[in-house]
């Protein structure tokens, strides 16, 4: 089995496949459980399976175990295929290791190829054979025998490689102090690695500044995207929740119009500054009921209602510029869907304009908050008044 082979069939090949050229008379072993114990050799194939599972006897054929946590802690004779939370091998593998985990620690030798896919791994064996890995942490103590390809974050190499070694480094590569690399040293990081006086490599060493983080350019574009996706998106929420609140509850929507439309000056200027008081006292109301005990689940409601009265003072604001526009251009007195979503629309980009946008904004949604407050207060102690076309509120 070489390198040239691709990760998928590296790792995932059964191992089973092996068991077609052995004897029949040769028995394979299985275990099973939530906490399984390998106490008895297998002459044969062997498979195990649990939450935890620990190999204390020796297998003379392959194993292929699946659990939480795997410790092979006897000789395996063949092949090896682990996958699990965490692999910890303890003895030697005669064969090809395959290991796909969340850690993994090789601390004995591995007679045949290593390929591995982890988030980190620890190599304090030597492997005879290739190495492959592909891991965000990686540590390789004592070397390879055949050509080592690693793909990871960081990375520390040690020992004696036999043949050529290739990295691809997210952030470093560090050689330890007296390690050798009998072929050439190719890798790729954003800063040029950690290389002692006293660790060669025969073949050379080739280097590749890459850098995985975006410049000033691709950031500044990068930003400018992300707060136009961000905007579009807010704008989309915004409308659909506009045309939402207009279309079932067109009433309601008409009497915070009629606050505005019918209302004096005066009148208009009482309901600004009600609004406005409500947006500055309330948090300050909300702080001090914190403070005590008693107050404290009296705070929290305050506060939902509070955030409920901006967001719905935001929403029903660019619903009165619709429905402000559609009284006006079209003498249109009822209110429909389409003109929460077009005063929403037009007041999303109003509110883009440097200061004006944002004061136009405050302004209308302070009068809003004070209407949505005036018109609960009249429902609330049960003070009614005649619409225009005669209707109660």
């Amino acid at each position: 089995m070489r390198l040239s082979l691709f990760l998928p069939l590296v790792l995932l090949l059964p191992s089973c496949a092996v068991a077609a050229s052995q004897p029949s008379d040769i028995q394979s072993a299985l275990w099973a459980g939530r906490s399984v114990v390998v106490a008895t050799s297998s002459p044969g194939n062997a498979y195990a399976g649990g939450a935890s599972v620990v190999l204390a006897a020796p297998t003379a054929g392959d194993i292929s175990a699946i659990g939480g946590t795997l410790v092979a802690a006897s000789p395996v004779g063949a092949d090896a295929l682990f996958i699990g939370g965490s692999v910890h091998t303890r003895a030697s593998i005669a064969g090809d290791l395959r290991i796909i985990s969340g850690s993994a620690i090789v601390e004995k030798p591995v007679g045949g190829d290593l390929a591995v896919l982890a988030f980190s791994l620890r190599g304090n064996g030597h492997v005879q054979g290739s190495t492959f890995v592909a891991a965000a942490n990686v540590s390789i103590l004592n070397g390879s025998g055949g050509p080592v390809i690693i793909y990871g974050n960081t990375v520390v190499l040690g020992g004696t490689f036999d043949s050529d070694v290739r990295v691809v480094a997210g952030d470093r590569l560090t050689l330890l102090p007296g390690t050798t690399i009998r072929g050439s040293l190719t890798y790729q990081a954003p800063v040029p690695a950690s290389i002692p006086e006293s660790a060669t490599a025969a073949g050379g060493v080739v280097y590749t500044e890459v850098s995985y983080l975006p410049g000033a350019d691709v950031s500044r574009t990068l930003a400018l995207a992300s707060i136009g996706i961000f905007f579009l998106a807010r704008v989309l929420a915004v409308l659909i929740l506009a045309g939402l609140l207009t279309g079932l509850f067109p009433r309601f929507a008409s009497v915070v119009i009629d606050e505005a439309y019918t209302g004096r000056t005066r009148h208009l200027l009482l309901t600004t500054l009600l609004g406005f008081a409500a947006f500055v006292a309330t948090p300050i109301l909300i702080l001090l009921l914190t403070l005590t005990f008693i107050g404290f689940g009296l705070a929290i409601l305050l506060l939902i209602l509070y955030v409920l009265l901006v967001l719905l003072s935001l929403v029903y604001a660019g619903i009165l510029v619709g429905g402000l526009f559609a009284r006006r251009l079209s003498g249109r007195a009822q209110v429909r869907w389409s003109d929460g979503v077009l005063g929403a629309f037009v007041l999303s980009v109003v509110a883009l304009v440097p200061v004006v946008g944002p004061l136009l904004t405050m302004l209308l949604a302070s009068f809003v908050a004070g209407a949505l407050i005036s018109i609960f207060f009249r429902f609330a102690l049960g003070h009614e008044e005649e619409l225009a076309d005669g209707e109660v509120v």
